[in-house]
């Protein structure tokens, strides 16, 4: 008696293929599963087992094999308990084959055949979809977030009676919706900030632009509110992006049935304490972390240079690449990574120089401060601005009233408008995506522009990258400003925030 259905393995953030064949035939009573699986998938056995008896359903003194297919794809996690399940019931004759056919199953089991969520259920409906699949099984606490795909029937069950009373004709009962969680709107603006009004002109050339900011000022200045506020004035993610960003919190675990769509920009704000891996990906098999979960949205590194040296370099090849490639026994993993790094510090270990009222700091120890952040990293950010701490009118006067998110973002949209109709043949978005072709194609720059900043170059001592990324800048003021051509005036700003710390 054989059966096989379709169920999925992760891996990095997409779904792979799995196919579940259940044997069960004559010889020694066994229960086994193979096809490179973890201990996790191992001890599916039990839980299945046990799963089965409860239900009512005794397993004959025969032996029963499982084979994950195919062999050469590490499967683990929880998620193939449900598939087994079903699989041995098909080979069992306990449902009829042709129900299951063109069906993904998803989902783990309880000992008493309660089926619990999993994640990564999003790209996993994806793919079925994309494979022709008519229906996906999913656990009920899944399947707000398996109804974002389109053109596929979701049936959501809680436990193994569910499953067979679906395979037997029945309809099962749907409870209702639960309301949209208010993660899907910012709780912050632009206008909590007093005065800073460079501040905030820093943080529209980077929203527009998608470039990176380094944020230089004593305590209580306003970088943490700034970096804060900046996911406000991005421009509003389209339905792919949405989807983009929601395969990837699924994958991580930080979806769930309040919340089964992304529907505002990341923000991550890790500790300076973390590691590599918690930055970055790693181990053994690598998940998102903080760096694709800030995905088309912001990652924000505080007291930057109290971060360990080792885990601020690995942001370089992603701050390049715009994702993080890990090399595993078990496989490759391709991780996006296409974020805004904002990053905050202060001036001198005290954080209040140049004020020598409040700043004791020698001039060696504010150079050792600062040398903790590498010249190759501080290449790699594209603007450069100082937060003054805020006087007593700005705080108490009409200036506190400043501008909104909402007026800072109409801006933005209109910049990014503009870089869309410019680049839409080329397979990019925004200025900061640029190479060097590109900037040579679409960044042409008035005679007194090219002086400028030819005399920058060779005066300032900038590297090709520095060089590059300064254009990319001054492209995104020129479109902030509507023009086509780049002028001496938007080089000029683009220069004093490369040259702001």
């Amino acid at each position: 008696m054989y059966y096989s259905l379709i169920s999925s393995s992760i891996a990095g953030v997409d779904a792979l293929p799995v196919m579940v064949e259940a044997d069960v035939g004559s010889g020694m009573p066994s229960f086994s599963i193979v096809g490179f699986v973890s201990s996790q998938v191992r001890e599916a056995q039990d839980r299945v087992k046990t799963a089965l008896k409860n239900l009512g359903v005794s397993l004959p003194p025969q032996r029963v094999t499982i084979n994950l297919s195919p062999g050469d794809v590490r499967k683990d996690g929880t998620r193939f308990d449900l598939p087994i399940a079903a699989a041995v019931l098909a080979a069992l004759g306990r449902i009829e084959k042709s129900v299951l056919k063109d069906t993904m199953l998803i989902g783990e089991l309880h000992l008493d055949g309660r089926v619990h969520s999993v994640t990564g259920v999003l790209p996993s409906v994806i793919l079925a979809e994309k494979m022709g699949c008519r229906v996906c099984v999913v656990p009920r606490a899944n399947r707000s977030e398996a109804e974002l795909v389109e053109g596929i029937t979701i049936i959501g069950i809680e436990s193994l009676e569910d499953l067979l009373a679906y395979c037997r004709g029945e309809e099962l009962t749907v409870k209702e919706e639960k309301s949209e969680s208010a993660e899907d709107e910012y709780t912050v603006d632009f206008q909590d900030i007093c005065g800073q009004e460079m501040v905030k002109r820093a943080a529209v050339i980077t929203a527009s632009g998608f470039h990176n900011l380094l944020l230089s000022g004593p305590p209580g200045s306003g970088k943490s509110m700034t970096a804060r506020r900046i996911p406000t004035i991005l421009p509003p993610l389209t339905q792919e992006e949405e989807l983009e960003i929601s395969k990837i919190y699924s994958i991580a675990g930080l979806l769930n049935d309040n919340m089964p769509l992304r529907k505002t920009r990341p923000y991550r704000a890790p500790h300076y304490s973390v590691t590599a891996a918690g930055l970055c990906g790693g181990g053994k098999y690598p998940q998102p972390r903080e760096v694709t979960l800030s995905h088309r949205g912001v990652l924000f590194l505080d007291e930057l240079p109290e971060m360990r040296r080792e885990t601020m370099e690995m942001l370089r090849q992603p701050l390049e690449d715009r994702a993080i490639i890990l090399s595993r026994n078990g496989g490759t993993f391709r991780f996006p990574a296409m974020f805004i790094l904002v990053g905050a510090m202060n001036p001198c270990p005290c954080g209040f120089f140049p004020d020598r009222n409040k700043c004791n700091c020698s001039y060696t120890e504010i150079r050792s401060y600062r040398n903790r952040v590498s010249k190759a990293m501080m290449d790699r950010m594209d603007l450069r601005c100082e937060v003054k701490a805020v006087s007593y009118n700005e705080l108490t006067g009409k200036a506190c009233q400043g501008e909104s998110s909402e007026s800072m973002r109409k801006k933005v949209v209109a910049a990014v408008d503009i870089q869309k109709e410019r680049y839409r043949n080329e397979k990019i978005t925004y200025n900061s995506e640029l190479n060097a072709p590109m900037i040579g194609k679409y960044c042409e720059t008035t005679d007194q522009g090219k002086s400028l900043l030819r005399s920058a170059f060779e005066k300032l001592g900038l590297s090709a990258r520095g060089y590059h990324r300064l254009i990319k800048v001054s492209r995104t003021i020129a479109d902030l400003e509507r023009d086509e051509l780049i002028c001496e005036a938007h080089i000029s700003e683009a220069l004093c925030f490369r040259c702001g710390n």
